[in-house]
């Protein structure tokens, strides 16, 4: 497996680790103990704004922990440098991020448009942003494999 492919693999778990883990915890302490706070959109709005920046300090602290663990069982760097292959594969990853994501996107407004409860459009916006992370992310690897 290239480097940049062990990388992608990385992040993939990151993500899935992180949301799952922020969302147990919010399921644990929030929702379990006051189910009626599911349709409350203040929860909601704390919730995503929370998630935001934990996922970002998560994936900074994996990505330095994978490089140094890389370092120790390699003895090499993670190289910095980008040519314009990679660019392109990430130029192609970032569109099937973003068509999936607004998919989702009209998927949740519609889901508000046929009258469902406000918690439906909120799984459904975190799960298509999280379904468009990851497959992209799958899509990077699958791009490195091919040669594009």
């Amino acid at each position: 497996m290239e480097q940049k492919e062990r990388q992608i693999l990385v992040s993939i778990i990151g993500s899935v680790l992180t949301l799952a883990g922020y969302s147990l915890y919010v399921y644990l302490k929030y929702i379990a103990p006051n189910p009626a706070v599911i349709d409350d959109f203040k929860f909601w709005g704390k919730a995503f704004l929370v998630l935001i920046p934990i996922g970002i300090a998560a994936q900074i602290v994996i990505h330095i922990i994978f490089a140094i663990a890389n370092r120790i069982a390699t003895g090499e760097d993670i190289p910095m440098i980008d040519d314009e292959r990679d660019k392109l594969i990430e130029l192609k990853s970032i569109r099937i991020s973003h068509w999936l994501f607004t998919l989702g996107f009209f998927l949740a407004m519609g889901s508000q448009a046929l009258g469902m409860r406000p918690w439906v459009m909120f799984t459904v916006l975190l799960g298509s942003g999280f379904l468009a992370s990851v497959v992209a992310e799958a899509a990077r690897i699958g791009f490195y494999r091919r040669g594009h």
